[in-house]
């Protein structure tokens, strides 16, 4: 093993594990994967032995302890997230945490005093931001093509939190377990816009459940359902422009991502079939210069350096995401999502929730 590679520990085996985030890791230089954790010793054995890892353990704690580990990232259920960073963070090592990085604004809060306190390095899976297209269009923005941005409307429309779900996905239903609609797609979209056209400075909002039972697919057992499936936020950014955004679960007909930021001198399109597993990374058309159609802007290729063509889209977002973290780690730099962005995203979903309940209840 090369001393040169950031050695990893993943915590969790789920399909986002295997999707998102072990083929990724494999494909970059700078990683080497060296051990697997679960509660299931026989799963994460299979998974080990199927993915090449040399090491298999039943418990995070044993994971933890292995001094050979430079890096853990925590891909449990969103309920052990919060627990699990602050004992990564206990033991001396780097922390990748997953969105969201816990269950409520206060426990994310006390994960990153403990970060800091403790001087290690902190991730938090917001990846959305570092794909090449949102890359390629927050460039855009900085270099005015769209002169003063006057409002930026956004809409993303999924299947997923509708009138049925797998049984294997019944504890997100439990809305203390913060696995719904909102902070899920909310948190990785919100980051992403709003990393590219500013924070929002005053906002209202709406946010309503649609589908107050949930169908377990394979048994049909009813579950009573509480987190809102539909949101609706309109508000201010820091620009002076104005902002929309639509959040739609459980469509029959997904209408994926659509954005439009309107500027003085012209408008960006950004849009994506699909919300999540996405196979290819997101268009962008532009149009201006008196001219009324959009004309397509193909990403350039200097923001598709790194040698991970072969994975889905939403696999390339997670490679971004850790080759920022590298190179924070060997330079200094600040380009990863970090808990304070975590943090951000919950507040502003807190601050949703608020305006929601506040006005429309």
């Amino acid at each position: 093993m090369s001393n040169s590679k950031i050695r990893v520990g993943i915590i969790g085996t789920g399909g986002w594990a295997r999707y998102g985030h072990i083929p990724t890791l494999q494909s970059l230089d700078d990683f080497e994967i060296v051990a697997l954790a679960g509660r299931n010793i026989e799963k994460v054995e299979k998974y080990a032995v199927q993915f090449g890892i040399a090491q298999a353990y039943g418990s995070a704690e044993e994971l933890l302890a292995n001094p050979d580990i430079d890096l853990v990232v925590v891909l449990a259920p969103t309920p052990e997230h919060g627990r699990l960073a602050k004992a990564v963070i206990e033991a001396g090592k780097d922390v990748y945490s997953e969105w969201p990085l816990s269950t409520t604004t206060a426990e994310s809060e006390a994960a990153l005093t403990l970060a800091r306190e403790k001087g290690v390095k902190h991730v938090v899976g917001l990846q959305r931001r570092f794909s090449p297209s949102s890359r390629y269009w927050h460039d855009l923005i900085k270099q005015g093509v769209v002169g003063k941005i006057r409002a930026v409307r956004m809409s993303v429309g999924v299947d997923a939190f509708g009138e049925v779900m797998p049984e294997f996905a019944k504890w997100a239903l439990d809305a203390a377990n913060f696995t719904e609609l909102l902070s899920i797609y909310g948190g990785h979209f919100h980051d992403m816009l709003f990393h590219g056209v500013g924070f929002p400075e005053k906002l209202i909002a709406v946010a309503e459940n649609q589908f107050p039972v949930t169908t377990l697919a394979e048994t049909g057992e009813k579950v009573p359902y509480t987190s809102p499936n539909e949101v609706m936020v309109i508000g201010t950014l820091a620009c002076g422009g104005l902002f929309t955004v639509q959040l739609e679960g459980g469509q029959t007909h997904r209408t994926g991502l659509q954005i439009d930021i309107t500027g003085t001198e012209g408008v960006l399109r950004i849009t994506n079939a699909r919300g999540f597993e996405n196979k290819d990374d997101n268009t962008i058309a532009i149009m201006r210069n008196g001219i009324e159609t959009f004309e397509a802007m193909p990403v350039p290729a200097e923001y598709a350096y790194l040698p991970v063509s072969h994975l889905d889209a939403s696999s390339q977002d997670v490679a971004y995401l850790y080759a920022a973290y590298a190179r924070d780690k060997t330079t200094g730099s600040d380009e990863a999502t970090t808990f304070e962005d975590a943090l951000r995203q919950h507040q502003l979903i807190d601050q949703i929730t608020a305006s929601s309940a506040r006005f429309f209840r």
